[in-house]
Formats: structure tokens, sequence, C-alpha cells
């Protein structure tokens, strides 16, 4: 069967996981291309498989319901300019959550900074992503390609950093913030087994509210002619450097 009308019930229902209202009431989110099918394949995420009508052979698992569509229908569920041969239908990553490395981001607006992040979080052993209710969705479809399926090998999950703070300061676990004045060398900063690091909005940083929940601060050294780091660049740069 190939779906052709974009009147289909079915199709309708796909049409709104763009939406991010509407992946939060499913907790089910749309995925383009080959290579993220296959990592929410191996990560048991994948429900559904949406192949171009003259596309059929590009990949299929026998486990893994599989629907054809049209072209116009392709451009329509995906965000990409030209549309995949291959799309999928997941449901949210339900991983185990460790509490040794933690990394909470406030208030982080764009698409690809997310996505980077949570790259470099899988590279450098994070076992938990807190992404505060203020930052831009998980599921943007923009932050999935970005992050290159890296979303489904760390647990994300959204919540009010005010609240979950405090409950990691009851499990023991240093909370770490970025602060030139009264921070520490992050060359110099010493070897943690646990903690949770804070990285903020791309113009404005953490909230001054949340930085005063910080046990630490610890400070980039960079040439004085930088006045500051990309987002993405900074946590990277620390994660890196706290992971040794």
């Amino acid at each position: 069967m190939v779906y052709t009308s974009l009147e289909n019930k079915k199709i309708k229902e796909l049409r709104k996981l763009k939406q991010r209202k509407y992946r939060d009431k499913t907790n089910h989110f749309l995925i383009d291309g080959k290579h993220l099918v296959e990592e929410a394949y191996q990560t048991g995420c994948l429900d559904t498989i949406i192949l171009l009508e003259e596309n059929q052979d590009v990949v299929s698992y026998s486990d893994v319901e599989v629907m054809v569509v049209t072209k116009e229908i392709m451009k329509v569920l995906s965000d990409v300019e030209t549309p995949p041969n291959i799309m999928g239908v997941c449901h949210k990553p339900e991983l185990s959550t460790g509490q040794n490395k933690i990394l909470l981001l406030d208030g982080v607006q764009d698409p690809g900074n997310l996505g980077t992040i949570i790259r470099s979080a899988v590279a450098f052993h994070v076992d938990m992503i807190y992404v505060g209710k203020n930052s831009v969705d998980v599921y943007n479809s923009k932050v999935i390609r970005s992050s290159q399926g890296m979303i489904f090998k760390v647990p994300i999950q959204v919540v009010a950093l005010e609240e979950i703070i405090p409950e990691l300061k009851k499990l023991d676990i240093p909370i770490l913030g970025t602060k030139v004045t009264g921070g520490n060398r992050l060359k110099s900063f010493p070897k943690l087994e646990k903690f949770a690091i804070i990285m903020g909005n791309e113009g404005n940083g953490v909230r001054p509210e949340i930085l005063d929940l910080c046990d630490q601060y610890l400070y980039i050294d960079m040439k004085e002619d930088c006045e500051s780091l990309n987002v993405a660049v900074a946590t990277s740069i620390i994660l890196y450097e706290l992971d040794k």
C-alpha cells in the first residue's frame, strides 16, 4: 500500500508531530534520513519506517512497521529542503539515569547548539542531561539532526532547574557554574567523581538565580581579545577537561 493523500488520517497524525505540543502529548517524534533511522533502531526507539515510494529498498527491519508514501507526503512530513528517501517515527527514549556526571542547560535556544552539546555529552561520558523548560525543544528536528543520533544515547529530561538542583544537592553532587570572577581555572580544577555543570543561554548565560545555587565556579582561560565562546564550544571544552 502506498499512502497518497494528505487527508489520510494516519498522515494527518504524523503531520501533527511537527508541533512540539503533539510531540509532548504522544511522546513520539519524527526523524529524517537513513543514519538517524539506523541509530533509532539500534536503541529500540524506532516504531515506524516511512519510505519514499520509488525508494522502497533503502532500509527495512522485519520487526518495524513500514509505510510507503509519495514524494508530496514525504515533503510535508520532513523539515529538510530536499525530502529524504526515508524517515522514521520514534518514541522518546527511556534510558537508565546515572547520577555521576550531569549536565544542566539553562535557556539554550539554538537547535544546532543543543544538538552539538548532546553529541559532546555522549563523547565525554555524561550520564544525564537536564534541559531547563526555558530551552529549545529537545525533539526539534534541527536538534535531532545536529545530534547525529546521539540523542538516543544519553538520558535527557526536561525539568525546572530550580527544582532539580536541590534534589541533586541532597545526593551530595557538587553543582558547578561558570564565572570568571571568583571562579577557578578549568585547567587546574580538581578531579571530581561526581558533578553537575550548568551551561546557559547564548546571549545571557545562566540566570543569576540559578548561578547562585552553585557550589563552585570555574572558567576557561582565553585570550583577552576573545570576549566569549559559543555555548556549544564552551560546553565541549569543559566536559572534555572534566572527563580527564
